[in-house]
C-alpha cells in the first residue's frame, strides 16, 4: 500500500521543519512549499492526498490558494495556522478547507487530523458495497427506504432531522460550516436559519445521544458549524 503524500506549505521554517520531522517520524511521504505559487503548482503536479497549509504566506493569502485548488481538485485540506478568530476559519472552510488546527498546535493533534482525514479518503475510496448504505459506529442509514437507525433501532426524525443527519454523514469527518449547511437545507443562510440550525440540531443530538454513555456522533465548532465524527 502506498504511503500518504502530503504537501506542507509553510514558510516559517521552524514550524516546516517540525512538521516534517513528524511526518518522517510517522513513515508519510512529503513534499514541500514555501508560498502559495509553489503550492499551487506542486498541488497539480504531485496529486497529494493530503495538503498542510498556512494562511499567512508571502505572496498570497491562503484563502487565495484553496480556491484555486478547489477549481480542480478535491484534495482534502487541512489549515495550519496561527489566525484564530471564528471568522478566519469560517472563511478557510467555506473556501473549501476540510480542517482547521490553531497554532501552536501539538504534534499529537496534527497526526490525529491527519488519521481522520486518511479513514475518510479510505472510506471514500473503497466505496461502500452498499453505497445506498451508510454505516458509522451503531448508526445506519438507509438512503433508500429514507430511514436512520441507531443500534438496528429506527430513529423517528422529522425531515429536516434527516436532511441534517444524511448531510452530516456524506460528508464525515469533515467540519461543516453554518453557511454550507443553512444553503444545503433550506437553500439560502439568513440571520434566522442559523438560530433555527441550532435547534434542529440540539433536537438531533438528543435523538443520537440518548443518555450519558452515548457515543457522540456530532461535534459543535463554537462559531463555526459542526462535524460528524468518524467512529472506530
Amino acid at each position: 500500500m502506498n504511503k500518504t503524500l502530503i504537501l506542507v506549505v509553510e514558510d516559517d521554517r521552524t514550524v516546516q521543519n517540525l512538521m516534517i520531522t513528524t511526518l518522517k517520524a510517522h513513515d508519510y511521504r512529503y513534499l514541500t512549499a514555501m508560498n502559495g505559487e509553489t503550492a499551487i503548482l506542486e498541488a497539480s503536479s504531485h496529486n497529494p492526498d493530503i495538503i498542510l497549509l498556512d494562511l499567512g504566506l508571502p505572496d498570497m493569502d491562503g484563502i487565495e490558494v484553496i480556491r484555486k485548488i478547489r477549481t480542480w481538485s478535491n484534495v482534502p485540506i487541512i489549515v495550519i495556522s496561527a489566525r484564530s478568530e471564528d471568522m478566519d476559519k469560517v472563511d478557510a472552510l467555506d473556501a473549501g478547507a476540510d480542517d482547521y488546527l490553531t497554532k501552536p498546535f501539538s504534534v499529537e493533534e496534527l497526526l490525529a487530523r491527519l488519521r481522520v482525514t486518511e479513514r475518510r479518503l479510505a472510506t471514500g475510496q473503497g466505496e461502500q458495497v452498499n453505497a445506498s448504505t451508510f454505516v458509522n459506529g451503531k448508526l445506519r442509514i438507509d438512503y433508500v427506504a429514507g430511514c436512520a437507525y441507531l443500534e438496528e433501532q429506527e430513529l423517528h426524525l422529522t425531515p429536516i432531522e434527516y436532511k441534517l443527519l444524511c448531510l452530516l454523514a456524506k460528508n464525515v469527518g469533515k467540519v461543516l460550516t453554518h453557511t454550507f449547511i443553512t444553503q444545503n437545507i433550506w437553500g439560502h443562510s439568513w440571520e434566522n436559519d442559523v438560530a433555527s440550525l441550532r435547534v434542529f440540531m440540539a433536537t438531533l443530538r438528543r435523538r443520537l445521544e440518548k443518555n450519558s454513555d452515548s457515543a457522540q456522533y456530532i461535534q459543535t465548532h463554537v462559531g463555526v458549524g459542526y462535524r460528524m465524527v468518524k467512529m472506530e
